[in-house]
């Protein structure tokens, strides 16, 4: 149904050039399982109102003893062997939820995986944090600094969020999700074919967990301006994603997969319904997993494949949106693959 070859009317910069190209996917998850019920109770909430609001089910949550650096080993490790290959030249952790300010954790992370001595340095883009280190990683290897970049996304958000607040504690989860990269050309499936990235610090309060100086003798939890939010969310998304559509020359009926950060289902919806993207391609796999950050993109991209929503040659648009303000699209070629998910 799906071709990796793009149009005789896409743009002849893309003809045959160094790309980077997506060579393997891998995911984890928390063993533990919050539904509904088991929040609304203590939220003054119900499932219903959960659902209709969000779209979420249920959502993972790490236990006491499970960090964020052992969930991006895990899906790190993961998306390694789904490619087939034991080692990088580079790796990138796209986090909001590290363990410590300092250090990054991805050296650590490197250390653990056995990747040597190769650079690895943190990410912090909030919700967008996949897409641009995504891209970041590309940049890595069409300039030929590395050959092959593993990027990992992995959140804790069930650590800054405040239990007691409605708005929030029932929205996140925790997880994470990784991909391989390697050099290749732009015609092969799953080459990275348009990148657009964007910023916007005047909207810096509108999600945010607030620093020692700026609330000294307060518990400092995440926040988020709900409604402002999804106004900025989706207009963004829409606009980044026609960015690289059209660098493409990809028109709306032929996107096989939209698959936008998992912020909730209404967003996405929206986005979709802006794109003109066909129904069935509109990617919504937060569910079970609720809105896990960064880790989101990498975490429904495995959903996704497993349900057979995702066909090797559908051209595919990732797109986030985060605080910050940031937000960023790609668009690639989805390649035969076969991910690699665990749990911890």
């Amino acid at each position: 149904m799906y071709t990796s070859e793009l149009t005789a009317a896409a743009p002849e910069k893309w003809e045959n050039r160094p790309a980077a190209v997506v060579e393997g996917l891998g995911t984890c998850l928390p063993t533990g399982e919050f539904d509904n019920d088991t929040l609304a109770r203590d939220l003054d909430s119900s499932d219903e109102w959960i659902r209709t609001r969000t779209g979420i089910a249920a959502r993972r949550r790490v236990g006491p003893d499970v960090s964020t650096r052992d969930l991006a080993c895990e899906a790190g490790a993961n998306a390694l062997r789904s490619a087939g290959r034991d080692t990088v030249d580079a790796l990138i952790l796209a986090t909001s939820t590290p363990d410590r300010p300092v250090p990054a954790a991805a050296p650590e992370i490197a250390h653990r995986l056995g990747l040597d001595t190769v650079p690895a340095f943190d990410v912090s883009a909030v919700c967008s944090g996949f897409v641009y280190s995504v891209a970041t990683a590309a940049g890595l290897i069409t300039s030929g600094i590395a050959d092959s970049v593993l990027v990992v996304a992995a959140e804790t958000y069930s650590r800054i969020v405040d239990p007691t607040d409605r708005a929030t504690a029932v929205i996140f989860g925790d997880g994470a999700g990784a991909v391989v990269l390697r050099r290749g050309s732009s015609r092969e499936q799953g080459a990275l074919l348009a990148f657009d990235l964007g910023s916007d610090g005047s909207g810096k309060h509108l999600i945010c967990v607030p620093g020692a100086r700026e609330q000294p003798d307060a518990e400092r939890w995440f926040t988020m301006a709900g409604r402002k939010v999804y106004l900025r969310a989706v207009e963004q998304m829409t606009n980044s994603a026609l960015r690289v559509m059209k660098d493409c020359a990809w028109t709306p009926e032929s996107i096989g997969a939209l698959v936008p950060h998992q912020a909730n289902a209404r967003i996405i919806q929206a986005v979709a319904d802006r794109l003109g993207i066909p129904p069935h391609a509109a990617v919504c796999e937060l569910a079970r997993t609720g809105n896990t950050a960064a880790a989101s993109i990498p975490l429904a991209l495995a959903d996704a494949l497993a349900g057979g929503r995702l066909q090797a040659g559908a051209r595919t648009v990732l797109t986030a949106f985060g605080g910050g303000l940031t937000w960023g699209s790609v668009a690639l070629t989805w390649p035969q693959l076969t991910a690699v998910r665990s749990e911890i």
